[in-house]
Formats: C-alpha cells, sequence, structure tokens
C-alpha cells in the first residue's frame, strides 16, 4: 500500500484543501509561542490567559487567542479557562525539560529557508532552487552556524546509535575518524565519547567547527578533536582513517557529485575501513514513509540538484566509488538511516 492509499474509499472532502493552505498558521503560532517562552510560562503556572501574558510581556487578547490556538492544534490543554502542558509540550517544548527541542524554531523557521516555498511553481518548472548560487550549500552560508547551534537538540538523540554502529566489530585499539560536515561535531564527539582511543578530524566552514569544539570541550574529548577548515570537496583529509562519518550530507548533491566526493572518501580509508552516511531515506516508492519521503521537496526548494534518495540509490553511489558490504541500519525513533560501506 503506498501512502495516501487508505483515503482511497474515503468521502471526498475539501477539509484538506483548507488544512493545507492554512498549515503556515501552526508554524507561524509555534514559533510565536517559542518566542514568547510561552511553554515554561505555562509549565511554571497558573495558566490563565491574564497570567500567562504578564510573565510573557504580551497582551491579555493575544495570549488568550495563542493559547486557544495551540490547544485546537494539540500543543496546549484547556480546563476551567486555564492552560495546560500536553505530554509532548511538557517533555519537548518547556525549556525546564532536558529533552526540549524548541531551539529547532530558529532554523526551522528562518526566512532565508523559507523564501524559496514562495516560488515553488517556477522550482518546479526549473528542477531547481531559485536561492542564489548553491542555495543552502552556498559555500560558508551563515544558515548553518544557526543550524549547528539549534538543530543539535534534535540530532543528539541519533549520535548513540549511529557511533554503536560504526563502531560494531572494530578491534580495540586507536580509532581514526573523520567527520564530514560536522556541523555541532555531535556524531564525531559521541564516537569519542564510546571509544577512548578514538581521535576525531572535524571538516566544515570554521565559523561552524567552532560550534563543535564547544561542543567537543562541553564533552570532554577536545583533546581528542581536530578542526579541519573548509570545503569537503577542497580539502586533503590525510589519512588514512577506520570510519569516515557523512552526516546529512549526501541529500544536498546529485548522484555524480556524490559518487566523486565518496571516492575521495574510499581514497583517504584504509582498506577494510568504513564509511557511514546518516540520510532520509525513502522506500522505493518514494512516498513513504512521510517524514523520510517528504524531504525530498526541501532538496527541491533549497538545491541545485539535490534529493532524498532510496537505499538503492545510495547502495549505487557507494558501489561505484569502489565500496563494499553496503548495508542499511535505520535509526530506531527517527526517520534515519545509516548507510554504510566498507573499503574495498
Amino acid at each position: 500500500m503506498t501512502a495516501g492509499a487508505h483515503s482511497e474509499g474515503a468521502a471526498p472532502s475539501p477539509g484538506i484543501i483548507f488544512d493545507t493552505l492554512l498549515a503556515h498558521q501552526r508554524s507561524a503560532a509555534l514559533k510565536a509561542a517559542i518566542e514568547l517562552d510561552l511553554f515554561r510560562a505555562v509549565g511554571e503556572g497558573p495558566g490563565d490567559a491574564a497570567s500567562l501574558a504578564r510573565k510573557c510581556g504580551a497582551s491579555e487578547r493575544g495570549m488568550r487567542i495563542l493559547c486557544d490556538y495551540l490547544t485546537i492544534i494539540g500543543f496546549l490543554d484547556k480546563r476551567d479557562g486555564s492552560y495546560r502542558h500536553t505530554p509532548t509540550s511538557a517533555a519537548f517544548l518547556d525549556p525546564r525539560s532536558p529533552a526540549c527541542v524548541a531551539s529547532i524554531s530558529r532554523f526551522l523557521g528562518d526566512p532565508l529557508m523559507h523564501e524559496p516555498y514562495m516560488h515553488l511553481a517556477e522550482i518546479v518548472r526549473n528542477g531547481h532552487t531559485t536561492m542564489p548560487g548553491d542555495g543552502s550549500v552556498e559555500p560558508e552560508n551563515p544558515a548553518w552556524v544557526e543550524f549547528a547551534y539549534s538543530m543539535a537538540p534534535i540530532m543528539a538523540p541519533m549520535a548513540a546509535p549511529l557511533g554503536a554502529i560504526v563502531l560494531d566489530g572494530l578491534a580495540g585499539g586507536p580509532v581514526r575518524v573523520l567527520d564530514i560536515a560536522a556541523g555541532h561535531g555531535l556524531f564525531g564527539i559521541e564516537v569519542a565519547r564510546q571509544h577512548p582511543q578514538a581521535r576525531i578530524v572535524a571538516v566544515d566552514w570554521a565559523p561552524v567547527l567552532e560550534v563543535a569544539r564547544a561542543n567537543a570541550r562541553k564533552a570532554g574529548v577536545e583533546g581528542r578533536y581536530k578542526s579541519l577548515p573548509g570545503s569537503a570537496f577542497e580539502v586533503d583529509y590525510g589519512g588514512p582513517y577506520d570510519i569516515v562519518l557523512l552526516t546529512n550530507f549526501l541529500h544536498h548533491f546529485d548522484r555524480a557529485t556524490n559518487v566523486a566526493l565518496l571516492r575521495k572518501v574510499h581514497a583517504a580509508l584504509r582498506k577494510g575501513g568504513r564509511a557511514a552516511a546518516l540520510e532520509f531515506v525513502p522506500n522505493e516508492d518514494r512516498v513513504s514513509p512521510p517524514m523520510a519521503a517528504g524531504f525530498s521537496l526541501t532538496m527541491l526548494a533549497t538545491t541545485p540538484a539535490g534529493d532524498a534518495y532510496t537505499f538503492s540509490e545510495l547502495a549505487g553511489m557507494f558501489r561505484e566509488a569502489g565500496f563494499a558490504q553496503i548495508g542499511g541500519h535505520p535509526i530506531p525513533m527517527a526517520p534515519h538511516t545509516t548507510v554504510m560501506g566498507e573499503a574495498a
């Protein structure tokens, strides 16, 4: 069954049309609540509109209407005129929760990333973003510094499973790891945490690597963490490495570019070394599961030629670049899959 097949027998309704055309209200309401620090105020209580308005420095009318809307769409619960957390908002939106991911609104809500969707028909006609240059991967795009800061909470839960996958079965002793497009650095840092003899070399633009180094310092692995600033396509990797990480990177480029990069990665690995790409990987039907498959639209809107690649497409790239033993490893409770191959 393909996505959408469950609705084939349902009576026709314009509801989905209205919901979709008004979907911008949902994201705007959530972003406004985060900016106002509303979820902290709700968690601290009391939750009536007047007290929340005072805590958030807002009008009572505005606060009532915003909180009612957030209740309608499932982020708050309203009882006897007061607003309370739902289990989701308590866990993931209240800044007092260690699992809070509210900071992701700064990157996902960045006008720079939204603007292309105002021209989506033109983008579909032309087959590439209307953003200048290389779009979201234009060299030293400041958005990636914001990504490194704000997206770390949502990426952190994937770091431990990825570390376990790439380290599984490796013999003891020193391990050299190259982390390409390191961003916040959490994936390489996690490998260093799991393996006391792992040394990490992180590649990214210099301002982004400052964020990664700060995270390495917090994790207590700064002494085993080295920065290599520059473009992943241009810098000399050195090596040989035991592991190369390519997290959330290949989807930005076309097949030929990825194969060329993977060949460069292969040349930097020792024989039997591993390259691991963390990716949104849709099923072969390209419409399921929804989040992984839907990511293709993000790549259409923001890159010249990127895509969400299926496992068979990624495995073909790895194979053409000289890798063998290529396998897919879904990350639990996440829309990502780790595709890993060994240098033949």
